[in-house]
């Protein structure tokens, strides 16, 4: 897998994380390549280690309420940065702590506040330690990040549930990760100096492109006070019984199937009584499981492929998107179940090969006849690990059109 065009992977530096997540996820970059960087994350990660101890028991807090933050002292040139930790609620609405960070402008903020870009960051992992925010320079973890603050937003990143402050995973949960979106642009409005108003956008890459759409649907009852323009996303994670299906036959599958599951049979546990791994997975696979969410894209990654190699065409007992309830539990967190409440872009590289052009060009599909506004951009040559920077101009422009109140009235445009 290559890097985005024209952007060296600097080790020790600016590191481009995305490209080398997608390429480990794949198996098509040597683990050796990301040693020094790792170095570096354990021991930021190490020193940030206090931020993230969520008080206990936790104090009551409305969603996106401020429990604290602490400024990041890295960061790039004409920008400011916060660690962030702060209110959410999980599947079952109980209140819970979530991590994240928060970045703005140096510039002076116009009346009425910066509009606030919401991100949701693509598969680094499920467990608490694989957060962007604990270290490995976490602001470069946000795709497109130096353009969006060039354009004067507020950068609003979580971490999701269960990474960074301890918690269940929220790995591929739709409202849990859409919620700790909207509550982390909230969260961005009580840091004084990031003068964050109420105009928000929704950007997402894979995993996060799952998360930004449920926050789409999710943000005119959950948020309201926040007034939603425009969704963004690249290669989203839109329809998970296809993304499943698609890759289970490699390593990515069976990596991102051990995040799932895991995830599911711990939220839907008391729904399901009984609900077990065993009931999808085989013996092997269910044996293995737990331990492979436990394990990040960084740093355990090497592991991670020696236990998902041995596994691949074994394990899954049964098909995930027809046996019960495994098959109601994909459709239920699947986007496209409510309309989102602002025009959508969507955008696909089609040398995708962990979420394939077909899956999003369905997904597009659907939208466009629910009567979804959408532009469907395709990058013939981008890969799963380069499609957020390859899409990054149109992005950008798609924002602003959305700001500005124009360019919006194709109701589908771009596909097949």
């Amino acid at each position: 897998m290559r890097p985005a065009r024209g952007r060296g992977i600097r080790l020790g530096g600016l590191v481009v994380v995305i490209v080398l997540a997608g390429a480990v996820l794949t198996g098509c970059l040597p683990a050796s390549l990301v040693t020094r960087a790792l170095t570096r994350h354990v021991a930021q990660e190490i020193a940030a280690a206090p931020f993230y101890r969520v008080p206990s028991p936790l104090p009551a807090g409305a969603p996106g309420e401020l429990i604290r933050s602490e400024p990041i002292p890295t960061v790039g040139p004409s920008m400011k940065a916060w660690r962030i930790l702060y209110h959410s609620r999980d599947l079952n609405g109980a209140d819970i702590a979530v991590s994240g960070t928060v970045v703005a402008p140096t510039t002076p903020a116009p009346a009425g506040g910066r509009p606030i870009v919401a991100w949701g960051h693509p598969t680094t992992g499920a467990a608490p330690r694989c957060a962007p925010s604990v270290g490995l320079a976490p602001l470069d973890l946000i795709e497109g990040l130096g353009g969006l603050i060039a354009d004067g937003y507020v950068v609003a990143a979580t971490d999701y549930p269960g990474m960074g402050a301890p918690g269940p995973s929220s790995y591929l949960l739709g409202v849990s990760e859409g919620d700790s979106m909207l509550d982390a642009a909230r969260a961005a409005r009580q840091i004084p100096d990031a003068d964050a108003g109420t105009r928000l956008l929704i950007w997402g890459h894979s995993q996060g492109g799952q998360a930004a759409l449920f926050a789409g649907q999710l943000a005119a009852s959950y948020a309201p006070e926040l007034q939603l323009k425009a969704v963004a996303v690249a290669a989203p994670a839109a329809e998970l019984g296809t993304l499943l299906n698609d890759d289970i036959g490699d390593v990515s599958g069976v990596t991102i199937g051990s995040y799932a599951f895991a995830a599911f049979q711990a939220a839907y546990a008391t729904r399901y009584p009984g609900l077990s791994l065993g009931s999808i997975l085989t013996p092997a696979g269910a044996a293995a499981t737990p331990g492979m969410a436990e394990l990040c894209l960084f740093g355990q990654n090497a592991a991670l492929h020696r236990i998902a190699t041995s596994l691949i065409g074994g394990y899954l007992l049964h098909d995930p998107s027809t046996a019960e309830p495994w098959a109601t539990l994909l459709r239920e967190n699947s986007a496209g179940a409510s309309p989102i409440g602002a025009p959508v872009l969507v955008a696909q590289g089609l040398k995708d090969g962990l979420v394939k052009p077909s899956a999003t060009t369905d997904y597009v599909t659907s939208l466009c006849a629910a009567g979804q506004t959408v532009d469907y951009r395709q990058y013939p040559d981008a890969t799963h690990g380069t499609i957020a920077y390859d899409a990054g101009s149109a992005v950008r422009a798609w924002f602003s059109a959305a700001l500005d109140g124009g360019a919006m009235t194709l109701t589908c445009s771009g596909t097949p």
